[in-house]
Order: structure tokens, then C-alpha cells, then sequence
């Protein structure tokens, strides 16, 4: 059992859904074996941690994490138009 399914669940959630939406859920609720909450909640759950996971943690394996910090021990390059751009004054100050 995951955290999620053994905490009490007293927020109520609802959304509008098109027939066809409903259909296709309570299908895919059917096909995994289990009750539109928790299917919902799974899927909602997953949904908002991968769009939360860039903006909150930066997760990677060893090798991963490896090739990453060779790119990040490699000297900055000189690049033309971004000195140009940095060198302009900026827009946004008085």
C-alpha cells in the first residue's frame, strides 16, 4: 500500500468531465482494478509531481550525475551574441 491510500482521505475533489471523459475513465478504473478514487488520486498524484519535478528537485542516477558534472567542470565559452546581448543596457532600468 502506498502513503497516499493509508492516510484518511477527508478533502473532497470534483471536476466536470465530458460523457466520452467519463466513459474512458471508468474503463481505464475497470481495467486497473480498482475504485475512481484512488484511481484518480494515483493519476492526479503523478500528474502534479512530474509537473512539480523540474521546479522542486533535480533527480539523477550516478552516470547521469557523472556526465553532469563534466559538462559543468568544462570551461565557459565565449559566445559573440551572448556578450553583444549582455552588454546592451538593459530595457528595465530607469
Amino acid at each position: 500500500m502506498d502513503a497516499a491510500s493509508t492516510r484518511s482521505r477527508n478533502r473532497r475533489i470534483e471536476v466536470r468531465a465530458t460523457a466520452e471523459d467519463r466513459q474512458l475513465i471508468d474503463r481505464a478504473v475497470i481495467a486497473s482494478g480498482t475504485d475512481l478514487t484512488g484511481f484518480v488520486i494515483t493519476h492526479l498524484r503523478l500528474a502534479a509531481q512530474q509537473v512539480l519535478a523540474d521546479r522542486e528537485e533535480f533527480r539523477l542516477d550516478p552516470e547521469a550525475l557523472d556526465a553532469w558534472e563534466r559538462i559543468n567542470e568544462r570551461p565557459a565559452r565565449s559566445l559573440k551574441g551572448l556578450r553583444a546581448l549582455m552588454d546592451r543596457p538593459s530595457p528595465f532600468q530607469e
